[in-house]
């Protein structure tokens, strides 16, 4: 009973925590003398913890080894969250301090952004210049194995546990890929992942190339002095390269988008269950100085980079090129809980300016450009992205017929974009290529009837 009465004091704290705050989560100490009597509807869930009670008792005395009592809980609120979609979870004090460490931008590991698809670890993308994307880790690879662990049915912050560690030790990945005829294995050499989220340079002697692998902490004050740096070089338009960006934190992409926008314009609203809203607006000054831009996305970018790329779209401060993102539409809520757990819930979804969900769709590009690297035909054409309509438990769009939100996954070989800086691969990344045409010819056009610099100064001498 007293075990019981435990669980019924969690419901009950559960049931009345605010979706939109940010809350720690005490449980009362001290025994309860007896259950509180309910009726109608609400004997249900007290009828279900009674359910849960007596299996974990019989778990207990009768299964063929001894297991803990709280990490058969654990285990058990794990795979509630589960069960709900792909992105809630339950987080370990180990899990919780790992997470928290992602948003800062340095830890130590291999350097890939996971996904669950039908039960099984997925890459979405590794991020550029880390141990994993040197040994050649792809977007939507299958990791079958971490080390000796199978991973089917494991929970994405275990995965991440798995992979983290010191600098300078091991780890081996067995990678299923589509194309190969058997499952390869790569050894792979942790390392600080200390991760730039901003990279920029000039590129073609006029344009201002802008990257963002992700977006944590320090992303907009990265890209504030990447913008300063390309504005003293007098570029003449900005290309800002999204592709297999994952996403991070909301604030952020609201920062990068009010980097490119006046103040007051909506970037992104969320609304909960109860259909309560919360929109987001610019607040400084249009930092690009308005000149063209144009942004690169494909089945890699997700989330956080989904809003920049839809608020630049609907308010047609960019062009967007590339090919269909994501698909990710919903917000998470991180909850600290007592004892150092952490709770990532699922609470709102997420809409672009113009009322528009993403959820299981992404953003459709203005221009849409396959990617045709050369180095994808050596690679048999075996990258893929894998997309939020792929994963398991996925929230549904509510706007889209059932027939639309089930559409098949992107074909193999059918679109690839690893984003890298345009150095070693300018000429052969056909997207970038597309994107560097198209601010050419939206600076062209913008400049008709303007004096050249020849002309401008015989008509002030004269």
């Amino acid at each position: 009973m007293k075990r019981l009465e435990t669980l019924m004091r969690r419901f009950w704290v559960w049931r009345f925590a605010p979706a939109f705050l940010v809350v720690t989560l005490l449980l009362l100490s001290g025994a309860v003398s007896r259950v509180p009597e309910v009726q109608g509807d609400e004997a249900t869930p007290y009828a279900a913890l009674k359910r849960f009670s007596e299996v974990l008792e019989i778990v207990e005395r009768n299964y063929v080894e001894p297991e803990k009592p709280d990490e058969l809980i654990d285990g058990a609120i794990n795979g509630m969250l589960q069960n709900l979609d792909p992105h809630s979870s339950f987080m370990t004090p180990d899990l919780y301090r790992e997470m928290q460490v992602d948003t800062k931008g340095e830890f130590g590991g291999l350097g890939i952004q996971i996904g669950i698809k039908d039960g099984e670890l997925t890459v979405i993308a590794p991020i550029e210049d880390t141990p994993a994307y040197k040994a050649g880790i792809e977007a939507g690879d299958f990791i079958l194995k971490v080390d000796d662990r199978l991973t089917k049915g494991i929970s994405l912050m275990e995965a991440v546990k798995l992979m983290r560690g010191p600098k300078g030790t091991k780890v081996t990945l067995t990678i299923l890929r589509r194309g190969l005829k058997e499952p390869k294995e790569y050894v792979v050499t942790r390392d600080i992942i200390a991760i730039k989220s901003v990279r920029s340079e000039v590129i073609d002697n006029s344009i201002g190339y802008l990257r963002i692998s992700q977006f944590q902490e320090k992303t907009d004050k990265e890209l504030a002095e990447a913008i300063t740096k390309l504005q003293k070089a007098h570029v003449e338009g900005y290309l800002l390269d999204l592709r297999n960006n994952p996403g991070g934190l909301l604030d952020q992409a609201v920062k990068v988008s009010d980097a490119f926008l006046p103040d007051k314009k909506l970037v992104v609203y969320i609304q909960n269950r109860k259909g309560e809203k919360r929109e987001y607006f610019t607040e400084a000054t249009d930092l690009s100085g308005a000149i063209p831009l144009v942004v690169l996305v494909n089945g890699g970018s997700a989330s956080a980079s989904e809003i920049v790329a839809g608020c630049l779209q609907d308010h047609h401060r960019a062009v967007v090129l590339g090919t269909q993102t994501f698909g990710k539409g919903s917000v998470q809520t991180v909850i600290p809980l007592s004892g150092g757990y952490g709770l990532r819930l699922t609470t709102a979804k997420y809409y672009t300016p113009r009322g528009t969900s993403i959820q299981n769709t992404g953003i459709t590009p203005d221009i849409e450009v396959a990617q045709e690297f050369i180095v994808a035909q050596q690679e048999n054409g075996s990258t893929f992205h894998i997309k939020e309509r792929d994963l398991h438990n996925r929230l549904e769009n509510q706007d889209l017929p059932e027939e639309e939100q089930a559409a098949p996954p992107t074909a193999p070989g059918a679109e690839e974009g690893d984003g890298n800086a345009p150095k070693t691969k300018e000429r052969r990344d056909y997207q970038l290529q597309r994107a560097i045409d198209l601010i050419k010819s939206i600076a062209v056009y913008e400049k008709r009837g303007q004096p050249t610099a020849a002309e401008a100064t015989t008509a002030a001498q004269g």
